[in-house]
């Protein structure tokens, strides 16, 4: 476990924590104080644990969106289930309790108020579940954490990936319900990294299940013993036509089946090489060629290799913002449709 992990888990148990402080006082110390269940006063403590609940949420939500540490879709399935266990266990037990003990007080039932814990339970359940359900089966958003599909993608892209391109699959599991459609050479695509599921890697398909994939000293990429189209591209410039770590770098547009996309050959040895796809996998490059740790690199901890089917999560379909680059944010990328 890294620190990533552990600073995420100290996250989550304070936020635990919280949660039972408040339904403690609601379900267990408010009927005593409040018989009538009318007051919209907190005590002190569920009240700091309240405050305490929504700067634990915000910073697990940064981490989330800002480092990918964790599979978001897990921590949707987990918050979904905690918030309708808490609202289905008030309505089995504690709300005809707290309704009678209202009643006995003298309060009438349309006045009769929740713990503020089953509030934001009941609120937030439908939407919890309307965010997964968008998230798992249309589109879900990621974070371009690298240089590596570059000139294409930036670090500090955000990008939509469409969930249906390749199949209905369950969230967390990744398990296949309904094929929709099969990965076509040259798609850009998010994957599971297969030595570590938590971590999503974005990358060309380059190699589908069978094919013989060849990179020689040139850069020349062979599919099949067949020469990949390359036809010489402009210097690469920095996004804003200025410095970056890559200008003067060489590009070239590569055709690969029915996709022209524009790659590039920053400073570095290409990395060479022949491999033979498995049944049930892909192979995967960088359009950042010499900077890239993709399918070319096999047994290495942080690298692809052979990526089987079932970790496959979407296509990269569009850029809907641009941020935290070495340049600044560049506007114009926003709506942008990854090629």
């Amino acid at each position: 476990m890294n620190d990533g992990d552990r600073i995420f888990l100290g996250l989550l148990f304070a936020g635990a924590v919280c949660v039972l402080v408040i339904l403690i006082d609601g379900w267990f110390l408010r009927p005593r104080r409040d018989p009538g269940a009318t007051s919209a006063e907190e005590p002190l403590l569920p009240k700091l644990a309240g405050y305490a609940l929504v700067g634990l949420s915000l910073a697990m939500l940064w981490r989330l969106f800002r480092y990918e540490a964790v599979d978001f879709s897990l921590m949707l399935v987990v918050v979904g289930a905690v918030s309708g266990a808490i609202w289905l266990l008030d309505q089995a037990f504690f709300a005809r309790r707290r309704k009678l003990a209202a009643a006995a007080d003298g309060t009438l039932p349309e006045r009769v108020r929740e713990p503020i814990a089953v509030e934001y339970a009941r609120s937030f359940f439908p939407v919890i579940i309307l965010v997964l359900v968008i998230r798992s089966f249309l589109f879900e958003p990621f974070r371009i954490p690298s240089d590596s599909m570059m000139p294409t993608l930036f670090d500090g892209d955000f990008i939509f990936v469409s969930k249906y391109s390749y199949g209905l699959r369950l969230p967390v599991t990744n398990t296949l319900l309904i094929p929709t459609g099969n990965p076509q050479r040259g798609d850009v695509i998010v994957f599971r990294l297969p030595p570590n599921p938590k971590i999503n890697y974005i990358k060309r398909l380059v190699g589908l299940p069978g094919d013989r994939i060849r990179v020689d000293e040139n850069n020349q990429l062979y599919v099949n013993d067949k020469p990949m189209p390359q036809e010489r591209g402009p210097v690469y410039a920095g996004p804003k036509q200025d410095q970056s770590n890559y200008a003067g770098a060489p590009t070239a547009f590569e055709q690969l089946g029915a996709k022209r996309h524009l790659i590039m050959f920053s400073n570095g040895n290409a990395k060479t090489g022949e491999w033979v796809v498995p049944a049930g996998h892909y192979f995967f490059m960088g359009d950042n060629r010499n900077n890239s740790e993709d399918s070319r690199f096999q047994n290495i901890a942080e690298a692809p290799g052979f990526v089987p089917e079932q970790n496959l999560v979407g296509k990269a379909v569009r850029i809907w913002l641009n941020l935290d680059t070495r340049d600044g944010p560049l506007w114009r990328r926003v709506g942008n449709a990854i090629q």
